[in-house]
């Protein structure tokens, strides 16, 4: 099925992350805790509205923002987690990915329902399915770990630039009233291998 059409020259891809590019991420994480914290009813109403509120918010802003820079590398985050996804731009690019714990955003409420352990089924999943291609910090706590392999729905953008294009994509953003935090950045593979480094 055809779904809709764009210029060749402007499509996105996972496979072109570069080494010194900035990573860049367009929405808070933690959707997939709330709706399973909701599912037991134990989700606090404005949490859920947040919720709700960024699942309806499209990556069309984020996009058109994007016109003005060159991504190296693009990708939603969506069912496999962030680290799923983070995942297929390593893998592809042949780089590794170093992510901030700290600089990462969260949905009002995620980190508290993370403690309570209300993870949906997919994030066990999506752990056993890439967390043998990450490496954590000490100071992780398996909570912190498991959130990041959670799965999003109507997640944000993950995008490679140059921290140029970074600076300049995040203005753009801002400036049209959409969220963007710079994540983490990439880096050499010594050993050849793509991976994932969570600090």
């Amino acid at each position: 099925a055809v779904l809709g059409y764009a210029p060749p020259d402007r499509l996105g891809t996972k496979h072109g992350a570069r080494e010194g590019d900035w990573l860049v991420l367009t929405k808070p994480l933690g959707v997939g805790l709330i709706t399973t914290a909701l599912k037991a009813d134990l989700a606090a109403p404005e949490h859920i509205a947040a919720a709700v509120d960024s699942m309806k918010r499209l990556n069309k802003v984020a996009a058109e923002a994007l016109g003005a820079v060159t991504p190296h590398s693009v990708t939603d985050i969506t069912g496999f987690g962030l680290l799923g996804h983070a995942w297929e731009v390593a893998e592809r690019s042949h780089v590794r990915l170093r992510l901030r714990f700290d600089a990462l955003p969260f949905q009002p409420g995620a980190r508290q329902y993370a403690q309570d352990l209300l993870f949906p089924g997919m994030a066990s999943k999506n752990q056993r399915d890439y967390g043998a291609h990450v490496s954590f910090a000490e100071k992780l706590a398996y909570e912190d770990q498991l959130l990041l392999f959670s799965p999003e729905t109507s997640g944000g953008l993950l995008v490679a630039l140059t921290p140029a294009d970074a600076d300049a994509f995040v203005a753009r953003c801002h400036e049209l009233g959409q969220g963007a935090w710079v994540i983490g950045e990439v880096g050499d593979t010594p050993t050849g291998e793509p991976t994932i480094d969570v600090s």
